[in-house]
């Protein structure tokens, strides 16, 4: 339904995304993470057609976004991070102009009615906007990106500023919709990921880093290995022995104790499967393994070592990646430009590629 291929939007010297290419397939809900300023709200910007690229393949539906991009939104309903809402009209004359905004052709009556009832705000059909809560406002904005009954739906932090109830809500209703159409949720709130997306696309300084279904993210970080143990034998030597076993970085004793069983928390190293040779230590000082439990990382620390992984590096990529892109004539303008005077340099450059503001 979606593909992007090698897209790149420049302002001036920064680069907000830097050759991204990624598909999303029809019925998939995804999650787009990213740190602030990682370039998120910059290509879903691209993607629904509200700017323009520097350069990169767009297509939505088989439509390109660039060449017919008025065919293209007409397969997309979008919900920024600010509502389009405008207070002084009620729910139902604001979705009444949407309605004809998009020149839907679904009865009138009938598709509101039904929008209404799946986003929960038929109780307030008749209220002002500026009356409403937080809630209900996002209700509203998800609403209109509903209207026409577009097959890909998108939204950008749909949850900034609502209470946990709200929040709860939403998410139940991101994935209802995911039955019925192909949802981008773009966001920074992991656990709003892990608790709605089939798969999780993670974004850095304009970068993709990670492109994976949810349950297999973990694959993308080389992590250390973590293990509870639980053992019966003198704690203090037990403890001892863990943190001297080669193969493993850190120990700890935990809290739990179970009769003369006590708990431990365990990192291997990299590429070290510590358990068998483990096992064996503890057969031979006769202190019996009875729990072993491995702890997998949590959406929180994968996100900050994929992260952590890809900063400090990214500009040497950059550099060396970004310099073929420009052919030979743009590379000649672009030396003859250099040789004006400055006064003039902003002016030309203007003329020959045209300016983007930035958002």
């Amino acid at each position: 339904m979606i593909k992007i291929e090698h897209l790149v939007k420049n302002y001036g010297s920064n680069c907000a995304v830097d050759d991204i290419s990624f598909e999303v397939k029809k019925g998939e809900i995804v999650g787009f993470l990213g740190p602030n300023g990682a370039g998120k709200s910059t290509t879903m910007n691209i993607l629904t057609g509200y700017l323009s690229s520097t350069s990169g393949i767009v297509e939505v539906a088989g439509v390109s976004v660039l060449d017919d991009p008025m065919e293209a939104k007409k397969h997309i309903g979008y919900l920024p991070e600010q509502p389009p809402l405008y207070l002084d009209m009620t729910v139902e004359e604001y979705l009444i102009f949407c309605y004809n905004l998009k020149e839907c052709k679904l009865n009138r009556t009938k598709h509101l009615e039904e929008i209404c009832e799946v986003v929960k705000i038929k109780d307030v059909y008749k209220r002002l906007i500026k009356n409403l809560s937080k809630g209900y406002r996002q209700r509203v904005g998800i609403a209109q990106a509903l209207i026409g009954n577009p097959e890909i739906i998108i939204f950008d932090e749909p949850t900034v500023g609502l209470d946990p109830k709200q929040i709860i809500e939403v998410r139940n209703l991101l994935r209802n919709l995911g039955r019925d159409h192909t949802v981008i949720l773009s966001t920074h709130i992991l656990q709003e990921v892990q608790a709605v997306c089939d798969r999780i696309v993670i974004i850095n300084k304009g970068r993709i880093v990670a492109d994976e279904l949810t349950e297999n993210i973990t694959r993308v970080v080389e992590s250390n290995r973590r293990f509870q143990l639980k053992i019966c034998g003198p704690q203090k030597e037990v403890l001892a022995m863990l943190k001297a076993k080669p193969g493993i970085i850190h120990a700890e004793l935990l809290s739990g104790r179970d009769g003369d069983a006590y708990s431990y928390s365990i990192e291997s190293e990299v590429g070290v499967d510590i358990r068998k040779s483990l096992f064996y230590t503890l057969a031979e000082k006769n202190w019996p393994l009875i729990g072993m439990e491995a702890l997998g990382m949590s959406l929180e620390d994968i996100f900050v070592a994929i992260v952590d992984q890809t900063d400090g590096n990214r500009y040497e990529r950059k550099s060396a990646q970004r310099a073929p892109r420009r052919n030979r004539a743009e590379q000649q303008i672009a030396k003859n430009i250099a040789e004006k005077k400055k006064g003039d340099t902003k002016e030309e450059f203007s003329a020959l590629f045209g300016e983007d503001d930035e958002d």
